[in-house]
Order: C-alpha cells, then structure tokens, then sequence
C-alpha cells in the first residue's frame, strides 16, 4: 500500500536517529519516495550524506539551502507529501509541534502539512513519563496526529523502561496498515450529526448542552480518512473540518438538524447520530429580552423536539447503516440496548458521564459498542482513536450489504 506514496520522513537529536536508515530503506523497498527533513540537532547523530545516498535526494534542514537566497518551501513540502512521519521525536520536537513554536523547518512543515502526520518518540523513561510530555503527546492526539507508542526496553541511558523508538518494521507496518485502510470507503456516503443544540429562550438566551462536537468531527475526519464522502450537520461549535471530502452543514436547533438529516439521510450509505439534540424547546419564544421582574420564579413551558433517531430509523433501507450513541450516567446497559431496538440502530456507541475522562469537553473517550450480537468494550482512548474503532465496526457492518 506504500508503493508511489510520497513520505517526509522528520528526524531529530535523539540516538535513535541511526533507526532513520532502516526505516527509508523499508520506505523505499515498498515503493514509497521519501524526503528527509531533519533538524540541526538531528544532524549530530547521522549524516545528511548518509540520509541522501539512501533516498537519492538533497536533504533538508535549513530554510535557506544556499547564500544566493534560494530556500526551501516548507508550503510545498505540506502540499507534496502523502503523509509525515517524525521518527525519532524528541521531547523536545514534540513540545514545539504541540505548542506552535516554528523555530526550525521541520516544525514549519509539520504546520503546513496537510497529509496526515505520525509520530514516533523516543527519550529516556523519565522523560517519557514526564507529565509535560504526556501532556503534549495528549495535545497531538487532539490535533489528529497519530503517536506510534514507544517500546520497553534497554535505553541509551542504560536504564530499562518505555521509551524506545518503535523497531523501524513495526513502524513501516503502521503507515501500510492505515493507507490499506484509506480506501474502505471509497464511493459510500456518510452522513453525521455533531454538535449541540440551542434552542432559543428569546433573542439573547438558549437551552443547550455542554457537547464540544469533537467527537463527531473526528467521526467525519476518520469517513472521509477512508474514503467517503460526508455530509457533517453540525449544531453551534467553534471546530474546523480538515478533509477535503467532508461537505459542512451548520444548524442550530433540534428542528433544523431534524430537517436537515431528513434531507442527508436518504442518499446516504450510512448515518452516524453523535450530536447531543435537545429533546425540549420553549413552546414560545420572546421575541425581546425576557427581563427579571419583582416574582422569584419564571417558568418555561417545554415541548417535545422532533426524535431524528427514531425518524431515520423508520426510514432506514435495508442496505443502509444507522448508528447511534447513548450518553447514559445511570442503568447503562438497559438503557442503551432499549435505545438500540426503539430507534432501529445496527449498533449504538455507549459512554458513561461515571467514567473519568469520559463524555462531553473531553479530548479522550471511553466507549461500549452494543449490537444484537453483545457488547464490546474499549479502553479510555484519545477521541480520534475513539473514531477508528466506531468507523472499523461501521466498515464491518456495511460489508455484507456492498
């Protein structure tokens, strides 16, 4: 799956640097191009030379490759590449890229980069479980960057722990696995609902919900990752599509959202539930400013907002994917598995506001897969790994009808 793919391959002052050279020939051995970016510290443990004679390209590290003013475009380095792999990354490196600081071209090409990015670090255990450095690699995680966990093991230092660079096969293998996987959708619609509602008071007040809406977009970023194109109907949020192959819908209230999913659905290969839809409205809404007045109590009359679940899923073809989600904080398993049947969901995604780490303003999730068939458990993941496991169940699921 590497054969004409177009690597930058990001090296940095760490020892494992001489790992570099396995990992291009590896590249290169399945067809990859791979162009080396490495930074001043880098270049203390392997030479450019070395690095060169093995990719048949000059090696970059400066900005300025020569005194005349000719420079090298870290633009069109992002613009090229078919992904960026940063392997070794120091704690260093990773604080820069998690942090913005640009103070090298290796850190402005990551910035520029719009192929997906890979990261592989390695640094003595201490280090390495540094909560600056967990923190960071957290950061990255959020940003969609995929962290290839280092190995335990004898370090430079001589101590034993985790923070060995993964062995170059291993990470030759991530890169051919994810773009194997980059195609599985290929022609399929998806759409998905992400977000909160509001749902208007009078001109300046709403009902809502504490829904980031990171969830659902990295459920669109994944589609579109593999191949689909997608419809994302989003209710307020301040997130931004990455993909290309994502189509934005942007709504406010549970009756919008409705009317919009309504219209998605039915071309759709599959649908994916993930915003948090208010289930009441104001029956009335103030058109000026509702102001206190002497009484102590005002009281808002509440009505039924319209089921986009259970609509979907009256509509549902045979050859089509509904998924939903349940937020649940008390009798999970009943309730999700109630869900799952009302609502005619193939699976439903369950999260527990019990579990820490969990739910709503959270760069990570912890997740339950519910279908007729049982139940399957996920450990607390970062919300992009989160999509991978509910897109690899989604890809499961519409094999058979395809």
């Amino acid at each position: 799956m590497l054969k004409g793919k177009k690597i930058i391959l990001g090296i940095t002052g760490s020892i494992a640097a001489y790992k570099a050279c396995y990992i291009i020939r590896g590249l290169i051995k399945q067809g990859a191009e791979v162009q080396v970016v490495i930074t001043p510290a880098g270049k203390e443990f392997i030479t450019p030379i070395t690095l060169s004679a093995l990719t048949s390209k000059p090696v970059i590290s400066e900005f300025f490759a020569q005194r005349d003013g000719t420079w090298n475009s870290h633009v069109d380095l992002g613009l090229w590449a078919d992904a960026v792999l940063i392997a070794p990354a120091t704690a260093s490196t990773i604080g820069k890229m998690a942090n913005g600081i640009a103070d090298n071209m290796l850190i402005t090409t990551y910035l520029s980069a719009k192929a997906p990015v890979f990261v592989a670090p390695a640094m003595d255990l201490d280090m390495f479980a540094h909560p600056a450095t967990l923190k960071n690699l957290d950061i990255l995680r959020s940003y969609g960057n995929h962290i290839i966990e280092p190995g335990t093991g004898e370090l430079a230092s001589h101590l034993v722990g985790k923070g060995r660079m993964e062995e170059p096969e291993n990470i030759i293998r991530v890169l051919d696995e994810f773009f194997a996987s980059s195609d599985e959708l290929s022609g399929k619609k998806v759409m998905i609902t992400a977000g909160p509602t509001y749902e208007k008071i009078d001109p300046v007040r709403f009902i809502g919900n504490y829904s980031s809406g990171k969830m659902g977009f990295a459920l669109a970023e994944e589609c579109a990752r593999r191949g689909a194109q997608v419809t994302l109907i989003t209710g307020p949020v301040q997130l931004k599509t990455q993909h290309s192959g994502i189509i934005r819908v942007d709504v406010e209230s549970a009756e919008e959202m409705y009317k919009a999913a309504q219209a998605h659905f039915p071309d759709a290969d599959a649908g994916i539930l993930c915003a948090a839809v208010a289930d009441y409205r104001p029956a009335t809404v103030a058109d000026k400013k509702i102001k206190r007045e002497k009484e102590e109590e005002l009281t808002l009359h509440l009505q039924a907002t319209q089921d986009i679940a259970a609509s979907l899923g009256a509509i549902k073809r045979k050859q089509q994917c509904l998924v939903g989600f349940a937020l649940e904080t008390n009798n999970e398993q009943q309730n999700a598995e109630g869900k799952l049947e009302r609502k005619n969901f193939d699976f439903i995604v369950l999260n527990s506001l019990n579990d820490a780490g969990a739910g709503f303003r959270h760069d990570t999730n912890k997740i339950s897969i519910i279908d007729r068939k049982g139940r399957t458990d996920y450990p607390l993941k970062s919300k992009t790994e989160v999509a991978q496991d509910i897109i690899d169940c989604l890809v499961a699921t519409l094999s058979p009808n395809f």
